[in-house]
């Protein structure tokens, strides 16, 4: 592998990067093992963002890069249409097994992106099966992050993402966010206020009428926007009123699932249910890029009683690849025998007491935390929004640690392999920049 500086970084148009600011001052990683990545350079670097959330059992995990090594050697790629190849079955089992059979059938994509697209087609369709066609509205909420397709930039609520393209789908509408610096600032865990922030559903539904409405798409906690945790009892209401009026709830778990609440998904820790469920990064530790959105047996079941053929017109060329299946069932295995999620369990209380550690420094306006992931919002600078934090980002990456930024939030979610002294090198570390930031 190439660990020297590139000739030349002209030719990348690089994703959601300053890449003016970024090729003036590159960072660049080179390799990576357990909890830290190593730059160009050869400084360790502490991983605070477990890659891009995506690397809940750390970087380089025997297990996983072998069974990947063994498939690329035994079957490099097989198609899904027609045809198949064992691993994506016995992993489509084993997925089942780890939802507690609260679900009873996987659809495999390649991203996190293409679950959610996935997701809000299998709505649209199921309700078309089942001779209520009229239900073509899809709800999503303020400040959601549900990827970068048509489908999920539509329905997702970040003003930078949606602006430059059109109007994107028709028929969509959001709910408004949850987040409340005023009342809910510095909590732990679901804040206490804003329960009634669900009930706006049901304005949604005397607006449009339930009948077109096919499905609300939500994160169970929005990641993307600043570790947003939804109030207590908000998702219970939410999935009160979809039954009410017969609309799916989809969670996008592309961030919260496998291991980051301390729980399989977020839906365990708030012990809700939705219809349907996106995945990905954790899905295969980051190895190789692979999404899946987990069904009800009753979305499915509709679609099986269509007349013989092909039930459902999509998919994608790599939908459960090989080495994305083979990376996902060592991933399941690494969780189970090395008690992954039982270790990110145990140190939760002395995560959330360090990050709250930092109230009282300078420009440090909330802290809120839940699980394993955090959030740390800083005043912004007047007329400069986001600076603040994308200096502290590139001062943190200096002094060795990784963080991640959007807008003036800082976002931590490590790999839940970590132990104390990593907690205590990470947010040591981040309380001398906070002290020292302009």
């Amino acid at each position: 592998m190439n660990e020297s500086r590139p000739k030349s970084m002209s030719a990348f148009w690089m994703p959601f990067t300053n890449n003016r600011d970024f090729k003036a001052s590159p960072r660049l990683l080179v390799s990576a093992e357990g909890m830290y990545y190593k730059d160009v350079d050869g400084n360790s670097v502490l991983d605070g963002t477990a890659g891009l959330w995506c690397v809940p059992c750390g970087h380089a995990q025997p297990r996983i890069t072998q069974a990947v090594s063994e498939m690329v050697g035994q079957l490099d790629f097989a198609p899904t249409f027609q045809m198949g190849h064992p691993a994506a079955f016995d992993l489509a089992e084993q997925l089942m097994d780890y939802t507690g059979h609260k679900f009873g059938h996987v659809f495999y994509t390649n991203s996190g992106s293409e679950a959610v697209d996935t997701a809000l087609k299998m709505a649209l369709a199921y309700h078309k099966a089942r001779g209520e066609g009229g239900r073509t509205r899809l709800i999503g909420r303020e400040r959601g992050y549900h990827g970068v397709g048509f489908g999920g930039l539509s329905v997702g609520g970040i003003g930078n993402n949606r602006k430059s393209f059109g109007p994107l789908l028709p028929g969509v509408d959001h709910l408004p966010h949850t987040h409340n610096l005023l009342k809910n600032a510095f909590s732990r865990g679901e804040p206490d206020f804003g329960v009634e922030l669900a009930d706006e559903l049901e304005r949604l539904v005397t607006l449009h009428d339930a009948s077109t409405i096919a499905a609300v798409i939500i994160e169970p906690v929005s990641g993307s926007t600043g570790v947003l945790v939804p109030p207590k009892g908000y998702l219970k209401r939410l999935r009160e009123i979809c039954d009410k009026h017969g609309i799916l709830l989809i969670f996008d778990e592309v961030i919260t699932g496998f291991g980051r609440l301390c729980t399989p998904f977020a839906s365990d820790y708030f012990g809700v249910e939705p219809d349907m469920m996106t995945t990905a990064k954790g899905l295969t530790n980051g190895v190789v890029p692979m999404g899946a959105v987990f069904s009800k047996r009753f979305i499915h079941d509709a679609f099986m009683e269509a007349p013989a053929g092909i039930e459902l017109f999509h998919g994608y060329t790599y939908s459960g690849h090989p080495l994305a299946c083979a990376a996902s069932l060592a991933t399941l295995e690494v969780f189970r025998e090395q008690g992954i999620i039982e270790n990110a369990k145990s140190l939760q209380p002395y995560f959330e007491d360090a990050l709250h550690s930092l109230r009282g420094l300078p420009h440090v306006i909330d802290l809120r935390s839940i699980g394993l992931v955090a959030g740390i919002e800083l005043e912004p600078i007047a007329g400069k929004p986001g600076a603040r934090a994308y200096s502290a980002f590139k001062k943190a990456f200096a002094d060795g640690i990784l963080i991640r930024v959007t807008g003036d939030i800082i976002a931590l979610s490590p790999p839940l392999i970590l132990n104390k002294q990593h907690i205590d090198e990470l947010f040591g570390k981040l309380a001398t920049i906070l002290k020292n930031l302009d």
